[in-house]
């Protein structure tokens, strides 16, 4: 069994039985662990106490939204997130974006669809943790551990996604280069993600408001109509 997925508990936070019992028979028999919420407060719940490995998590669920839902738990964790949507409005996908989910997939799925969304974003988990211990990068107030996954800004550390410290990094140990947004897609997503850069923006959004301060000698720019570069003004 690949270690990228052995013993990976799995939260599902969906009102919907029916989702549980369709995910989790193929869950299962790749060697997942299950964990069921069907509210958003037991949701958080779960989070807080059972530290899961990665959540799927419905927009539409009784007590709390995943959107408040997804709000709360990126104020203290970073587990990667992927929401689950009925709804066809660009607007609830963007702000669960901004509000911080890793990725989305609307209702109706497969269930073989949302398994290699799971192992894609749990194997490239494994991956860098695996092949960057050890691997840290300084820049002024700036300290990125790739190998825990762990930013501090002023020596302080600021709760990130992975996919935020990830852009940050290719970013951050690539000072003045321009990268595009179609780049960063492909290759922190690693597959055809929304098929929209927009995800990309989202993400850079977040990242500036948890690190960009006045006063730092560092900078992330917006290249119009390109992409972004890390600029280090010492």
């Amino acid at each position: 069994m690949d270690e990228y997925r052995s013993g990976y508990r799995i939260l599902i936070a969906d009102d919907d039985v029916n989702v549980h019992q369709s995910l989790g028979t193929y869950f299962r028999r790749e060697g997942y662990q299950l964990l069921s919420a069907y509210d958003g407060e037991e949701a958080i719940r779960h989070v807080r106490q059972s530290r899961p490995d990665m959540m799927l998590l419905d927009i539409m669920m009784p007590k709390m939204d995943g959107l408040v839902v997804c709000r709360e738990i990126r104020k203290s964790s970073n587990i990667p997130i992927i929401m689950l949507t009925a709804k066809g409005e660009e607007f609830d996908k963007l702000l669960g974006l901004e509000l911080g989910a890793d990725d989305y997939i609307s209702k109706p799925f497969s269930p073989r669809e949302v398994l290699a969304r799971v192992k894609a974003v749990l194997r490239r988990m494994y991956e860098l943790k695996e092949d960057n211990k050890g691997t840290r990068l300084v820049v002024s107030n700036l300290d990125i551990d790739m190998g825990a996954f762990i930013v501090k800004l002023n020596g302080q550390n600021v709760p990130c996604t992975p996919k935020e410290i990830e852009i940050l990094w290719t970013l951050a140990s690539n000072p003045g280069m321009v990268f595009s947004r179609e780049h960063l897609l492909q290759s922190i997503w690693g597959y055809d993600f929304l098929g929209d850069t927009r995800a990309v923006d989202s993400h850079i959004k977040r990242i500036r408001a948890k690190l960009c301060q006045p006063g730092n000698t560092w900078d992330i720019k917006t290249v119009w109509g390109v992409g972004y570069r890390f600029e280090v003004n010492e």
